[in-house]
Formats: structure tokens, C-alpha cells, sequence
């Protein structure tokens, strides 16, 4: 059975790619990071991380009077969590415009098609190796 799928707000993204960048890492660390983009006080900051941990989105590890926290949640899960949920709410589960939305929003180069179609045909080939299929 595969895990629930990753959800990140707004708010957790930032905190998330923070916490990435510079883990282990504390509240205090996060909140100067940020300061200068969001505003966030330190109270916010640590709001966050913590509701970040019970989510199971961060690992806090206190040694004294400091928090420690580092990601549980990788890069790969949280994209893949993100992309999930565009399909299945912005298209209705429907990956084959989801792709001609992603091909049409912005120019691609002829190298980024060609590593695309690339990507369909290992696809392909892995489909049709699959037994029962093909």
C-alpha cells in the first residue's frame, strides 16, 4: 500500500525548502531565513514547523533548550504530492491534459522535447515488459 500522498501549503512550502537548504536547522535559523520574504516572526515560524512535525513533514529532535529539526519529507515526495493533487483536482484525474497543459504553457527547447519523448518511450518500454501486457 503506498503512503498517503504529500500536501504542502503555501506557508509549509516555504518552511520545507528552507529546512532542505539548511538542515539540521532550528526555528530561529528558518525565521531569519525567511524574515526578509514572508515577515514571519519567530512564533510564526515555530507554529509551523511544529504543526509541520505532527503532519510527519519535519523530525524535531530537542537537545536542551533547543529544537533541531530536519525533513522527513523529501524533495522528490513533496513534488510528486504536489503534481498528484494538481491532477486529480485541476483535471480530474486526467494525465493526458494535465501533459498538453504543461507542453503549451511555456516555450521548450528542442533538447527538453527530445528528453521528454525520451522519457515516453523508457515508459513504453517498461509498460510492455510488464507481464500480461504488450
Amino acid at each position: 500500500m503506498s503512503k498517503k500522498p504529500i500536501e504542502l501549503t503555501e506557508a509549509e512550502w516555504r518552511i520545507i525548502k528552507a529546512v532542505w537548504a539548511g538542515e539540521p536547522c532550528t526555528a530561529p535559523g528558518i525565521q531569519s531565513v525567511l524574515e526578509g520574504e514572508t515577515g514571519w516572526t519567530y512564533s510564526t515560524v515555530r507554529t509551523l514547523m511544529d504543526r509541520m512535525v505532527v503532519k510527519g513533514l519535519l523530525a524535531a529532535k530537542k537537545l536542551g533548550k533547543m529544537t533541531t529539526y530536519r525533513a522527513v519529507a523529501t524533495p522528490r515526495q513533496a513534488q510528486r504530492g504536489e503534481l498528484m493533487y494538481a491532477l486529480k483536482n485541476a483535471f480530474n484525474g486526467a494525465l493526458t491534459p494535465m501533459v498538453e497543459c504543461l507542453l503549451n504553457t511555456r516555450d521548450l527547447t528542442s533538447d527538453e522535447l527530445d528528453k521528454i519523448e525520451l522519457l515516453i518511450q523508457t515508459k513504453k518500454r517498461d509498460v510492455n515488459k510488464t507481464p500480461g501486457r504488450g
